[in-house]
């Protein structure tokens, strides 16, 4: 990118937030703080009302505001391929408040751009994973709208490990999507705890007007927390090379990482979090595939292997 191109984005990036620091527009566009500065400096000396505080960032004054109605094709085309992916997994809620923000986009356009789309909006598609069920369709909105509002949401939640439906009160914190489920990370006024709640498992959700009693921290700050405690297992597997193309895209389930080609044999590398679900899964294809590592994972196929055997 262009020092004029930049500092243009760089404009429009200051107006999309109350506050933006240096570091964050040096990030963004892989540049020195000195570059950014000199930057700023520049669209200063244009006239523009740019307010800078030591220590906390910079700012458009208040009431000043240029939207930006011009989008290049590739920008353009970025829009439409979001509004494919929250068609497949996003609430009917949400979608439908983006479908609403796309016909605003549209209508600034220019017609070159509006040729664009319409060109290669049939080309993409986002197609269900036919082996998974299809996600309910929760009202992700009223979950965002209870964050915001810091206002406590009544569940009625079905918990796996137990097998039971319960109704719970719940301070919402974040929602995150992993692998194919929405997730919100709440605080449970039952349990008085955090807690991760799959959204699929929430058969019905009512908003209340009954206020948060705690300051939560941010949501990165639990997803920091899920990833140093999940306990992961290395894993290799040997994998006969005429077999591997049936494996099919389970393996992403189970933390496949990387794979190398060994003679006629595919070595496959995995973090799991399950070694007893991954040799669940490992039986499938046992017959043509070999544990090289660890002796755990070993261990538990030969347990399973066992316990059928007993049953025949």
């Amino acid at each position: 990118m262009n020092r004029f191109d930049r500092i243009i984005a760089i404009f429009i990036q200051l107006q999309s937030k109350r506050v933006v620091t240096a570091q964050e527009i040096a990030d963004r566009f892989e540049v020195s703080l000195r570059t950014i500065y000199r930057d700023i400096r520049s669209l200063e000396e244009a006239g523009l009302p740019i307010v800078s505080e030591v220590g906390v960032g910079y700012s458009m004054m208040d009431g000043y505001r240029l939207p930006p109605v011009m989008f290049s094709k590739e920008e353009a085309l970025t829009f439409i391929t979001a509004e494919k992916l929250m068609d497949r997994f996003t609430d009917y809620s949400l979608n439908k408040d983006y479908k609403a923000a796309m016909y605003k986009i549209r209508a600034v356009l220019r017609s070159a751009e509006k040729d664009y789309i319409e060109e290669v909006e049939s080309q993409i598609a986002v197609l269900p994973n036919t082996y998974l069920p299809e996600n309910n369709k929760i009202p992700l909105q009223a979950i965002l709208k209870s964050i915001t509002d810091k206002t406590v949401l009544r569940i009625d939640y079905f918990a796996n490990h137990s097998q039971e439906h319960s109704e719970r009160s719940v301070e919402p914190v974040g929602v995150f999507h992993l692998g194919e489920n929405w997730h919100l990370i709440a605080y449970c006024l039952l349990r008085k705890d955090y807690r991760d709640f799959r959204l699929d498992r929430i058969s019905k959700i009512q908003a209340t007007s009954q206020s948060f009693q705690k300051n939560h921290p941010p949501l990165q700050s639990f997803l920091d927390k899920f990833a140093h405690e999940k306990e992961l297992v290395e894993i290799v597997v040997r994998v006969r090379k005429d077999m591997y193309k049936h494996m099919g895209d389970q393996k992403y389930y189970h933390g496949f990482m990387s794979q190398e080609l060994r003679d006629d044999v595919v070595e496959m590398n995995f973090l799991s979090g399950s070694v007893e679900g991954f040799a669940r899964w490992y039986m499938v294809f046992g017959d043509i595939a070999e544990i090289v590592k660890p002796e755990s994972v070993k261990n538990k196929v030969r347990e399973l292997g066992e316990n059928i055997l007993k049953k025949l």
